[in-house]
């Protein structure tokens, strides 16, 4: 079977990420037929995590990437670290069954143990800094936080705080929020830095990463191969990472998952003393709304702020229209700071708002769908993949025994009819209800 896609234009973004790169070199566009153990498509977190985890393991890896390494989600994010999933164990064990929220509950606090590792074993400079608040807007939301707060004990996470609506101004300097919840295990980066850094650490363990070099088409077979414009990849096994920038390399999973824009800015360079003001103890934000607003300081004292949701892969004219207000509402003392970055990125939205893991065949695999909450299950993603691999499969099979539906009306009405549902909950959180 073959499988076609288009080739794309390759550059990052002119985002904060880009402009602040520790190492943007790049590597060669792959020139000729190689053979690997493992070939992956994708030079994202899900790429590199498993890429990383392969090579600690002795295997030939490979790695494809399109246009640069980070050019996607991972490279565009907000940066935060945050556990569990886009649905959280609650909903997955009322869906799927005690047996299957218990393993993914065991398995959702996971992903950012894996990215610390990466980022001491390999010494990643990227910024790290501790702690993840979730903000409530509403009583509402507060009350929601606490039943989080014994959830997520319950599968033997402790390192939760809740703050009521005092409590919570020391951390954040605004009476926007009725309370929140610490995660002391969260925390924040410079994604793309992290990511190049763990390009680095594949290099340095022997891989090879190829960019500029998008797949054309999958040949399926006991020895599958994976060709790009100028060559192949003949491999034992293909995982294919590409997320939201896969365009039609693997048709039959386009319907099971829809493209998404978030939009972020990052102010100017703030003074130390309205950093103290904004964010006292230096923690990342995310609110509690369908349609949320996460923020942070950066490793250079920016304010990096992002929310809303464009459906369809639509990068919208004027992200400051759309982010600034968002800002103001929260900090309204930085109605005279200038924004000096602006970009959007693409995340992929499935239906049940849960991570899509599978196999083509038994040697082709494809993790998907992270529904804008990536960082940690990425990297989970690659350890439950790579395990796999080696002949451990038992937690990718859960993973991959999760439904995965179609957007009813195909590509034609996946965007109207996930724009109008996100409209009915984004007026949720407007009425509190």
């Amino acid at each position: 079977m073959v499988r076609e896609q288009t080739v794309l234009a390759t550059s990052y973004p002119q985002s904060y990420y880009a402009a602040s790169a520790n190492d943007a070199r790049a590597r060669p566009p792959l020139l000729g037929h190689v053979k690997a153990d493992i070939c992956i498509i994708g030079a994202g977190f899900t790429g590199m995590s498993t890429a990383l985890h392969m090579a600690e393991n002795g295997y030939n890896v490979v790695v494809l990437e399109a246009n640069r390494i980070g050019f996607g989600a991972s490279g565009r994010n907000g940066g935060q670290i945050v556990n569990s999933y886009s649905r959280d164990i609650d909903f997955i064990e009322r869906q799927y069954g005690q047996k299957v929220g218990a393993e993914m509950g065991r398995m959702a606090f996971e992903g950012g143990r894996i990215l610390r590792r990466f980022i001491k074993d390999y010494g990643i400079q990227c910024d790290l800094k501790e702690g993840g608040i979730f903000a409530a807007c509403n009583r509402k939301q507060f009350d929601e936080l606490v039943e989080k707060k014994k959830l997520w004990e319950k599968h033997g996470h402790e390192q939760l705080e809740l703050l009521d609506a005092h409590a919570i101004q020391q951390y954040v300097g605004t009476e926007r929020y009725a309370g929140g919840l610490i995660d002391h295990s969260g925390g924040h980066f410079h994604p793309l830095n992290l990511v190049r850094g763990e390009a680095d650490a594949v290099e340095s363990l022997g891989g090879t990463i190829y960019e500029e070099s998008p797949a054309l088409h999958v040949r399926e077979g006991d020895k599958p191969v994976v060709h790009t414009e100028q060559g192949s990849v003949e491999a034992d096994y293909v995982l294919v990472a590409g997320n939201a920038y896969l365009n039609g390399l693997l048709p039959e999973l386009e319907s099971k998952a829809i493209p998404c824009g978030t939009q972020i800015i990052t102010t100017e360079p703030l003074p130390e003393r309205v950093q103290r003001r904004l964010l006292p103890k230096d923690n990342c934000v995310e609110d509690c709304n369908y349609l949320l607003d996460y923020f942070r300081l950066s490793g250079d004292g920016r304010l990096v702020y992002g929310g809303g949701v464009t459906y369809g892969a639509r990068e919208p004219a004027k992200i400051e229209a759309l982010i600034v207000p968002k800002m103001l509402r929260t900090f309204p003392e930085l109605k005279d700071t200038k924004v000096d970055f602006a970009w959007t990125g693409n995340f992929l939205l499935t239906l049940t708002r849960l991570p899509q893991f599978g196999r083509i065949g038994t040697n082709i695999y494809y993790a998907q769908g992270y529904s804008g909450h990536g960082l940690t299950c990425t990297h989970l993603a690659g350890k439950v993949i790579s395990d796999a691999i080696q002949g451990q499969a038992e937690r990718f099979d859960i993973f991959a025994s999760l439904p995965q539906h179609s957007f009813p009306g195909g590509r034609r009405l996946q965007v109207p009819l996930t724009a109008m549902g996100a409209w009915y909950y984004n007026l949720r959180d407007r009425l509190g209800i």
